[in-house]
């Protein structure tokens, strides 16, 4: 019986034990945030279930991943590449929109994210890239134009809806261009040039965009807003997410302290409610379930579950987390330091960074050290594509720890056998 379940759950057994615990406290503090739909559905049980019928699917795919040579991940690119591209054009045209941004699209019934499955389009591209374009040296200096061009459309077409998840995946490709070696001369010149165009592209939100949260003496700015609704131009259709991030950057840039009665929880109600959760831990927390403000955190069991983590669990649960992700980046690197191949390193390197900047950044959303975005903690947060897209990242990871393994072995047994006869 035990050499069955072995034989089902084969890899590297550290990060199975991560996994194993990013799930319980997912499921744990879901159940415990998710007040707001349970009143919606009138049934308690039905978010938390649903979010473990997605687990259990997600869990089902890292089985198959497991199962898959890395070779296939590579014959898998172009193909990854190519529905990416079609699903993130549909969603541009044909997307449902949530909250203002347009990133989700419906299929036979289902309902799933694009992006999330173009990252790892992506992320095999490169990968893929820096693997053959490898030298004594380091990689080859073409290997940065071809990266560039690889996945420049599929940043802006991201970007576009999601602004937050293209940065996070442009930071992922550069910590991967810095692990394979890129020419350090070229890595500071697309330094350069990305500081710039962040600054273009930051100056042109706040030029365009309109923060609607501001008050004025006159309804002249109201008027404004609701007319360009009306009739947005050109420019507005391009730029229609740029009111909402001016928004964000308006309150994170003019933020400054406020006493606790002056707060205007109508107006600032995630970030207050999630800063109050965090005070009202007392450190050692309330415990699971007995938390207060998740009947207030419209996104409790999404974009601030961290929040809801410390309110519970204390600082212990937090530090806890964050540790756990740490074990996860540490650990691939090691079975990528095992890799006699470079692309199954470079792969498993670039799925872990993205899933613990990710998670690094969502933290800082809701610990209040960065502007308020959309991103969920990768493998705790509530979500159906997100929940299984991760869970399959995982489980390529888990694919590679096997035959980053079994190639350790090998080695082991090759350098005996030598020794013995010598």
């Amino acid at each position: 019986m035990n050499k069955k379940i072995g034989n089902i759950f084969k890899g590297d057994k550290v990060i199975w034990m991560v996994f194993f615990f990013l799930c319980m406290i997912s499921i744990i503090e879901v159940y415990s945030a998710s007040s707001s739909l349970t009143y919606k559905s009138g049934n308690y049980m039905k978010p938390v279930i649903r979010h473990i019928g997605f687990i259990i699917f997600g869990i089902f795919t890292m089985i198959c991943m497991l199962k898959v040579k890395c070779k296939y991940f590579k014959i898998a690119t172009p193909f990854m590449l190519a529905i990416s591209l079609i699903m993130l054009i549909w969603v541009l045209i044909a997307g449902q929109a949530t909250n203002g941004a347009s990133r989700w699209v419906n299929f036979i019934g289902f309902q799933f994210q694009p992006s999330e499955f173009a990252k790892g389009a992506v992320i095999l591209a490169v990968a893929q890239i820096l693997s053959a374009m490898q030298t004594e040296n380091g990689a080859d200096k073409r290997a940065l134009k071809y990266i560039i061009v690889a996945s420049s459309i599929f940043i802006l077409l991201i970007g576009l809806e999601n602004l937050s998840t293209a940065m996070l995946l442009c930071l992922t490709i550069f910590f991967m261009m810095i692990i394979g070696r890129i020419p350090k001369a070229q890595l500071g010149k697309l330094l350069g040039l990305a500081i710039a165009s962040g600054a273009i592209v930051i100056a042109t939100v706040m030029l365009v965009g309109k923060d609607k949260n501001q008050s004025t003496g006159d309804n002249t700015l109201t008027e404004n807003i609701k007319k360009e609704e009306k009739e947005p131009g050109s420019i507005e259709k391009l730029f229609h997410r740029a009111d909402t991030w001016k928004s964000r950057i308006d309150k994170f840039l003019n933020h400054k302290d406020v006493a606790p009665e002056d707060v205007d929880l109508d107006k600032d109600a995630q970030v207050a409610h999630a800063n109050i959760a965090i005070a009202s831990s007392n450190i050692v927390g309330k415990g699971p379930g007995n938390s207060v403000e998740r009947d207030f955190l419209s996104q409790a069991f999404s974009d601030f579950i961290y929040a809801i983590i410390i309110e519970e669990m204390g600082i212990t649960g937090a530090v806890f987390v964050v540790f756990l992700y740490i074990i996860l980046l540490y650990r691939v690197g090691s079975i990528a330091n095992r890799c006699e191949n470079n692309f199954p390193a470079f792969l498993a390197m670039g799925l872990a960074i993205l899933l613990v900047t990710q998670a690094l950044f969502n933290m800082l959303v809701a610990v209040g050290l960065a502007p308020v975005t959309g991103q969920p903690l990768p493998l705790i947060s509530r979500g159906g594509t997100s929940t299984v897209i991760n869970c399959l990242y995982v489980g390529i990871i888990l694919s590679i720890s096997r035959s980053a393994k079994k190639k350790d072995e090998c080695n082991t047994e090759a350098n005996t056998s030598k020794l013995a006869t010598a």
